[in-house]
Order: C-alpha cells, then structure tokens, then sequence
C-alpha cells in the first residue's frame, strides 16, 4: 500500500498515464473488503479532482483493463461516474456508508445490521382482523407483464454474436465486417426483444381475456451506455402507445430500475445536486394517465413515481411504489452518513394508501419492480417494508414484482426464526421476463377470486425460441399452471380455496424432500428446461429454496458485486 499511499499526495500532479496507473493498482488489489477500504482514499482524492478528471481516469481504466469494448467504458462510466464521484466526496472513510459501497460496488463487505427504526403507523392494528371470504363467483383474470426490455434499435441482420453486453443493432463504426450471426425479426438469445416479439406477445394475451393487467416494470433496454434523457422517455411513451393499441383492459405499471438516465439513477430529495428524476415522472404521467387518472397522476408528482389506483369494479387498491430508493445499483443512495430510513417517503406512501384501504374496508395489491427480499436491495428499507406488511397482512391481498427475469414466488413470514405455514403471512409473484436474452419470452395470468381478491391460479404462457418456426410466427402455450402442476404436490389444499401464504410455503416443504419436483419448478423458474445448464443442487438449491422463504433482504445473505452495467 505504502506506493499508492505516496501518490496519494501527489495525485493532483500525476499525469493522465500516472493516474492510470495509481488507480489500476488500487483497483486491481482489492480482494475482500479491508482492501476495499484501503482503496477508497485513492478514489476519494480522485473524486476531489472533479468529475472529468475521475470520469476519465476510470474510462482510461475500463480501457486499459479491458474490461468492455472501448465505447462501453465510456458510456458507462460518463453516465454513472459523476454519480460516484459525487458519493465519494460526500461519505466519510469509516462509517458504515463506506462498507455498504464496498459490498454495493464490489461486493466484499459483510453488511453492517439493520439500524433500528420504527415505521409510523397512523393507526394501531384493529383488535379483530376481518376476513375476506369467497363467494364462489367465477374468477376474474389478471395479466402479468415484467421486464420486456424492447430495444427499439433492434436492426434485423445486425450481429448477434458481437463483444458488447447487448447485441443486434448496428453499431455504427464499431460494427464487425463480417456478419456471423445475422439478427432475426422476432428476437435472438444474445438480444433485447424487438418489437415485433412484443406485438407477438399482447396478441396472445390479448386473447385469453383480463379486466386487467399489471406491468412490473422495466421497459427500455440493456444498453445502459447509451442511454440519455431524451431516449427514455420517448422510449417508454413507445412502450405505452404499444400496449394501448394490442390491450382492451387497463394497465397498471410500476417503473424498473431502466426507465431512467443514467440507468438506475434517481437521486433522493436530500441530495445536494441539479439532477433530478423529474423528466422520468412526466414520461410517467404523458403515458400512464389514460389508464390510471388524474388523482394517480397527481400523485406520481408528489410521491416519486409511486401511485394508487382503484381496480375497475373492484374493491381492490392497486399501490404500484418506486422501489428504486431502496436499490442498491441506485448510486445516489451512498452519497451521506446520514441515515435516511424512508428516502423520498416512499414507506409513507404506501402506508398511508394501505391504511385509507383498510378504512374503506378495501383489499389492497401491491406492484413494484423489485422483489424485497433479493440481496440487491437495501437491508435497511427492506426490513421496514416488512414492518409494513406485518401491520397490514389482512389488507395486502397480493404483491407482484419483476426484476429477477425469473418466474417465481417468495413467502413472507411473521417470525422468520420460525419459517413455517403458520408464520406464512404473505406471498409474493414475480413475473418472468419477456426479453430472450435471459430465456424463453413469458408472462403469467392470475385467477383471482373477485370478493377476497386472491390468487386462484397461477398459469404461465411462453414461447419456445428454439422452435424451427419460432421466426415465422411464435407459438405461446402453456409452461405450467400452478393449480394444475403444484397443488397436486400439497393434498392439504382444498378444492376451491385460494392459493395462500400457508399453500406456497407447504410447496418449499415439498421441494426440499422431493428433488424431481424442485428441479421442475427451476425449469419453471427458467422459463424451459433448455436454459437449465446443470441440475439445482447443494449451495445452488439451499439458496434458492432460502430465497423462497423471505421477503426480507437479510435473510438469504449472499454476495452482490455490481457492476456499471444496469442489473437486471
């Protein structure tokens, strides 16, 4: 350490070579997270050069190292390097902010505990919860949408075999000479969804029939070097137009972590900067207000992104919140010592919209992008978002995310020292992706009981990318449903009871004993077998059915290293 530590006081005289090199060595030498923290003094005293000099040394870095194509270092870091510069002049070296950059950035520090904090409730819990029961009426359908990713510069006989992080579109001067994998119309594994895949896909769903629909976020795709603020929006209002021509019913939309420039930035209100994620609002508003209203409108405004909505003819309060203030691929979130337990009152939002639901005698849905309990996730947020669901389990009929790609569900529980049907008070659906490169497009529908508002099935329609006559025209069918693929596996489940808390726990307690019916689910959750490389077994399997039992973040602890390259 003692050469870099020497640099350091030079560090403002070094040349553009020798910044290079001071900050490759420091780069290159962390390897858990005490060297992480002897590293951040080095990348302090850059930060303090200002943000050209730090943006530039890192793309020189990027580079240099190899590590993405030339116009991929820069992009990235031009985007996402004023963000970390900015943290790293605002976070002292020895709080815990500094170790939640390390474990966020490089994925190498154990995650200081939980602060303690106690959501504010406006009223207690009522002494006799009510309970909602069915009426045996025909169930109602819902559509789940997540995570189509539709690359608009999708450019059929581009290179699908190409060095970036995104390929199928032309790249200008960096294309390759030779074509060695032409781009076909609806859609490559390497490649985000074209268009076309995504008329595909409302043209089946719009067949089956919904009141309504859920979209659980992410619309703009993976090429996060690329993006500004002017292609976002106008990609996500291409995105709404799209949705409103192929749907009858209403959409309901939560935003991802993409529907921002830079990618995953939204800045908390107590930040001390110009930007904002105001723009990204108003695309909100242009393009969500045919379905959502004014008053969602309005709130969109006020809240960050987050709003309710009342499903047509139901009682049913549809909260979608911006989950992106808890996110750890969401740099602004490192730039104070400060604890800051609800950022931009999002907690307070969804409480004050779960407690109007509970006056009024409502049942309440919630949607967002990112499932709670994931290890990108903030422990701190999580843990008071669990507070939340505790005190208004009997409200919540549902929650929905995406993010993960994957089709899957999480259980949330009133004791996690005691995971067990009893403790089950909640479940979570996370809707499979549409876009081909993490597998076979999908998307799920609900039955749901239209007086208690709860899941009765859960089926799931894909489309095979390896189908000979996939390009011609795609055939969506049924992957699985779960009334019909997992209920036989827990013959305690009534004929017609809905499927709750206690009901997907009781599954976890059949995939742990029985390996054939767990590795049908990881097909499931994979969107078809051909993206199983290798069966789920030990680490692979124990962590899975971990991530099955929580929606808290600091339950399943595993390593998270970020990259600059968007997540999910």
């Amino acid at each position: 350490m003692r050469p870099v530590s020497l640099a350091l006081l030079l560090l403002p005289t070094l040349s553009a070579a020798g910044l290079v090199d001071v900050v490759e060595r420091a780069l290159t030498g962390i390897v858990d997270c005490g060297t992480c923290h002897s590293a951040l003094p080095t990348f302090k005293a850059l930060a303090a050069l200002g943000d050209e000099r730090f943006v530039q040394t890192l793309t020189n870095v990027c580079i240099d190292l190899q590590i993405e194509d030339n116009d991929v270092c820069e992009g990235a870091l031009r985007t996402q390097g004023p963000i970390l510069a900015h943290d790293l002049r605002h976070f002292s070296l020895f709080g815990d902010t500094a170790t939640r950059f390390c474990d966020a950035v490089f994925g190498m520090c154990t995650l200081p505990p939980v602060q303690p904090w106690q959501v504010p409730f406006p009223k207690d819990k009522p002494e006799v919860e009510r309970v909602w029961q069915s009426k045996g009426r025909e169930p109602v359908k819902v559509m789940h949408f997540s995570d189509v990713h539709i690359d608009r510069e999708y450019t059929v006989n581009a290179e699908a075999n190409c060095t970036k992080p995104l390929c199928c579109r032309d790249f200008g001067g960096d294309r390759p000479k030779h074509v060695t994998i032409p781009a076909l119309p609806l859609g490559m594994r390497t490649c985000d969804a074209p268009g076309s895949l995504a008329d595909s896909m409302l043209d089946a769903a719009e067949k089956l029939g919904a009141r309504f629909s859920i979209f659980t976020g992410d619309v703009i795709d993976h090429a996060v070097w690329d993006v500004d603020e002017e292609n976002v929006p106008k990609n996500m209002l291409a995105f709404t137009e799209q949705f409103a021509q192929k749907l009858s019913a209403p959409l309901f939309p939560a935003l991802g972590n993409h529907e921002s420039a830079p990618t995953n930035s939204f800045p908390r209100n107590t930040t001390e900067h110009i930007i904002t994620a105001d723009f990204i609002f108003d695309a909100q508003i242009q393009g969500w207000a045919q379905w959502i209203g004014r008053d969602a409108t309005e709130q969109i405004q006020h809240h960050s992104g987050s709003y309710a909505v009342m499903a047509p003819g139901m009682d049913l309060r549809i909260i979608s919140v911006n989950t992106q203030y808890w996110y750890k691929q969401n740099f602004w979130l490192f730039d104070s010592d400060e604890h800051q337990p609800d950022p931009n009152g999002i907690l307070a939002f969804l409480v004050e919209q779960l407690q109007a639901a509970e006056d009024a005698g409502q049942r309440a849905w919630i949607i967002a992008h990112m499932p709670p309990g994931r290890g990108d996730v903030m422990r701190d947020q999580s843990a008071y978002f669990d507070q939340v669901v505790q005190r208004y389990r009997t409200t919540i009929a549902g929650q929905f995310y995406g993010h993960t790609h994957a089709d899957e569900f999480a259980v949330g529980y009133a004791n996690y020292s005691e995971r067990t049907a009893e403790n089950a008070v909640s479940v979570a659906m996370i809707g499979p992706a549409m876009t081909p490169m993490s597998g076979n497009p999908a998307f799920k529908v609900y039955d749901i009981d239209p007086d208690s508002y709860e899941i009765m099935d859960v089926r799931s329609y894909y489309t095979n990318l390896s189908d000979p006559h996939y390009q011609l025209k795609p055939t969506w069918q049924l992957l699985y449903s779960a009334r019909g693929d997992y209920a036989p596996l827990v013959p305690s489940l009534p004929p017609n009871a809905s499927l709750t808390p206690a009901f997907w726990h009781n599954l976890t307690d059949v995939y742990y004993k029985n390996d054939t019916a767990f590795q049908a689910y990881i097909a499931h959750k994979h969107r078809g077998r051909e993206f199983v490389r290798n069966p789920c077994v030990g680490a692979c399997k124990n962590g899975t059915l971990c991530e099955m039992r929580t929606l808290r973040a600091d339950v399943c602890v595993r390593s998270s290293a970020i990259a600059l390259m968007g997540g999910s």
